[in-house]
């Protein structure tokens, strides 16, 4: 069948059109501590940071209405940015330790994306994880992605004991299309992920260290391999991915650490 040059680009804007359509860009952050002490201009450069994802997921939220009242103040920022945000902030995590719990935070840009439902804590695991992750879904397009953030127990405490059940929820919610992010506290490339590679779920990075040192070596800032996301590869394409190295804005990493000392990951996500 012989196509003309008319036929071809409209060809080809069909599929440029099918591949953008149901984009998602998801940004993750661990923000230490935030709500204990975060001034009002760390806010402003954590809003600049964020502002340019539809979905944004915190980790580490103080469980104090210190913490509410800065994810509160942070919407605030952004909402002068141009676009109008929405939040979710869970409830304190159930952690037997009283002072390891915390909260987490879903923002996201209400013109780009439609939360579907409550937010929850999920709780079929709350006495195996310390910190049960904070599960959400979004819709774009009539297209749905259900997030799950987490912050893993540090690595002296063996996070994989916890991490290791994730690879059950594929099966409690079979008709969601998951996506576990935020601070694992080890590697992606830990063997605890492979059950969840097994049944196609990928990393948007590899190799990529992203918290921050106490001081730079030989202009490496960047300490360990612990934030990343995993995303069910069947059901969604991940389209491009990376890390924000915030602390570049900074003279010093102590500067830097004021606000928090792991660095933002994201990817854009087609819902397929």
């Amino acid at each position: 069948m012989f196509l003309n040059r008319k036929s071809v680009f409209t060809i080809h804007a069909f599929f440029v059109f099918i591949l953008s359509n149901a984009q998602v860009s998801v940004c993750s952050w661990n923000l230490m501590n935030f709500g204990k002490s975060k001034s009002d201009t760390e806010l402003a450069f954590i809003a600049t940071t964020i502002n340019n994802y539809d979905v944004v997921a915190i980790q580490e939220v103080v469980t104090g209405n210190g913490g509410a009242k800065a994810v509160y103040r942070l919407v605030n920022i952004l909402n002068n940015k141009g676009f109008k945000w929405d939040y979710a902030i869970s409830d304190p995590t159930t952690s037997a330790n009283a002072s390891s719990r915390e909260r987490y935070a879903f923002l996201w840009k209400t013109s780009k994306v439609k939360k579907i439902g409550a937010s929850w804590l999920e709780q079929n695991y709350q006495e195996e994880i310390d910190r049960e992750p904070f599960m959400s879904t979004f819709e774009c397009k009539g297209k749905q992605v259900t997030i799950a953030s987490f912050h893993a127990v540090p690595k002296k405490k063996n996070p994989e004991s916890e991490i290791k059940y994730f690879k059950l929820l594929p099966a409690l919610y079979p008709n969601l299309h998951l996506v576990f992010l935020g601070d694992f506290n080890c590697s992606q490339s830990n063997t605890v992920f492979n059950p969840l590679k097994k049944m196609g779920y990928k990393s948007i990075l590899e190799n990529q260290k992203t918290s921050l040192r106490q001081k730079c070596i030989n202009n490496d800032c960047l300490a360990s391999e612990y934030d990343t996301m995993f995303y069910n590869s069947i059901k969604i394409n991940s389209l491009q991915s990376g890390i924000i190295p915030f602390y570049k804005s900074f003279i010093t990493l102590k500067e830097a650490r004021k606000i928090s000392d792991h660095i933002p990951i994201w990817s854009t996500f087609q819902l397929l």
